[in-house]
């Protein structure tokens, strides 16, 4: 052997023992760190009783096919969601909680009981008490009372559950949407929309499982997280989609493109990313496949239901849609449209609900009567058509927004504004629920004689997702993700199931 020869064998030596090391010290901290965290929790819980934590719910992952159709651990009596979230929280006081004894207090002045160890957004000094500014009759064979705001609305109230007496612990949008939507006010955990998806997967393998569509002309205060994946693998977050053009920026092919040539460079990519895997075991590259292939899928499926255009002229009608237009109507036909498509969570949020009255645009008496009459049509339209359709009893509908509404009327530095708004509210909000087994025409939980606190029937954010994974076929207790060591759910420790409202 050449002295060169020697000189090469010893620096291949040497870049083969440099890679091993590299390896292992990867191999340490990607794989075996969790597992030794999990031995030691494991010794632990180990040592004080196996009942020390309920059983976990096993849902089979297939990395390589994340989100083929699964059945859940009971039967449930909804196949899918649709989750119509109002972003910065519509008064309860002007559409569905009718307190009269209110009106009497109009113009007085806030007894200081209710000022107390309270926490507001914009109140300060004394406010003055607000009467409900819109007018209330009852509807339907269960006398739902529901204001003259929502005029559609109140001929389809026998389809609802009411809850009344919803309460929060956080009084700023961003947090308390998190709340709703993750479980925690803070970053980092994943929507309800990515829990669903990652226990049940989609029938339509063609089109996300979660889909999210906005409207009003912004985002919602938490941004993108409240429709995230947090610790789940990021196939399972939610996919933005638009109505109005292409329903996700570059479906198309580029110019000069062939469908077939699209298709090999999809391939080139993925054999990549399968050699990265091989090396390195992460399952995150599988999800990138996996979105890789939707993507490719989704060229073909996506533009046709998401083009609203071919339906037939009394939808349009009943939904009040403008096609071409980015509006909170058209994700409502969306909305159904991909349900009956086999999606599995669709959520729709419709920014622009924050009555504080600085101005007209958005004080009670003037700006909301417009958001009211943008959502009034097309959520009872909704209702209907699922239900000629045969879809109604197994897809949950879910309206809603973060927080409630004061009865009293906001003012800042001490000052009333001109145009009359309410604060921010913790502690009594009206949420419904509709189709996928709830029961009919009921309304659960009630307010005192001003809507400001719940007396009966409270109920929280964590009590809806759980009612929610209930109607799926989940117990939330036990429907778990394993994360930095131990089992976490969607209702953390807490949450109920409101069997009140379950049919």
């Amino acid at each position: 052997m050449t002295r060169q020869e020697l000189i090469d064998q010893r620096m291949a030596g040497e870049a083969r023992e440099a890679q091993l090391r590299l390896h292992t010290r990867r191999h340490f901290i990607r794989e075996s760190a969790m597992g030794l965290g999990a031995l030691a929790i494991g010794y632990m819980i180990g040592g004080c009783g196996n009942n020390s934590l309920p059983a976990t719910t096993a849902v089979a992952f297939d990395p390589a096919h994340p989100l083929l159709p699964k059945s859940p651990p009971f039967a449930g009596k909804a196949r899918s969601v649709i989750y119509l979230h109002m972003a910065g929280a519509p008064s309860q006081l002007e559409l569905f909680d009718y307190k009269p004894e209110l009106m009497k207090m109009d113009g007085q002045d806030c007894p200081p009981s209710l000022m107390e160890g309270k926490q507001f957004a914009f109140i300060r000094g004394v406010p003055k008490m607000l009467g409900p500014q819109a007018k209330f009759s009852r509807h339907g064979q269960s006398g739902s009372w529901v204001s003259e705001n929502l005029p559609h609305f109140s001929t389809v109230v026998d389809e609802v559950s009411f809850l009344k007496a919803v309460t929060t612990d956080q009084f700023n949008h961003a947090p308390a949407q998190l709340l709703m939507h993750t479980g925690s006010p803070r970053l980092g955990r994943p929507s309800i929309g990515s829990w669903v998806t990652y226990g049940l997967g989609t029938d339509n393998q063609n089109l996300p499982g979660f889909v999210v569509l906005t409207s009003g002309g912004s985002f919602p205060d938490a941004g993108k997280s409240v429709w995230g994946s947090g610790f789940l693998p990021s196939v399972y977050q939610g996919v933005q989609c638009r109505s109005e053009g292409d329903p996700v920026l570059f479906i198309n092919d580029p110019d000069g493109m062939s469908r077939n040539v699209r298709r090999a460079s999809v391939d080139a990519i993925n054999a990549a990313n399968m050699q990265e895997y091989k090396e390195y075991n992460d399952p995150e590259i599988l999800s990138r496949i996996s979105q890789y292939e939707m993507a490719f899928r989704m060229q073909i499926t996506a533009p046709e239901v998401m083009n609203i255009n071919d339906e037939p002229s009394y939808i349009h009608e009943m939904y009040g849609t403008k096609p071409g237009e980015a509006c909170f109507a058209n994700n409502v036909l969306l909305a159904r449209k991909l349900v009956e498509k086999g999606v599995r969570f669709v959520q729709l949020f419709d920014w622009g609900w924050d009555a504080h009255g600085d101005n007209a645009s958005n004080s009670l008496n003037i700006g909301m009567i417009n958001k009211y009459r943008s959502i009034d049509k097309p959520v009872t339209a909704l209702l209907l058509d699922l239900k000629q359709r045969g879809l109604l009893e197994e897809t949950l509908v879910v309206w809603g927004g973060e927080f409630g509404r004061t009865p009293m009327m906001e003012n800042r530095n001490g000052a009333q504004n001109p145009f009359k708004g309410r604060d921010h509210h913790t502690d009594a909000f009206t949420i419904w629920m509709a189709g996928g087994g709830i029961k009919k025409g009921i309304t659960y939980g009630e307010t005192d004689e001003i809507g400001y606190y719940a007396i009966k029937g409270k109920v929280e954010a964590y009590d809806i997702q759980a009612t929610i994974l209930n109607q799926l076929g989940f117990n939330h207790e036990t429907f778990t993700y394993p994360f930095q060591g131990r089992p976490f759910r969607l209702t953390d420790v807490a949450g109920k199931v409101i069997n009140e409202i379950i049919a």
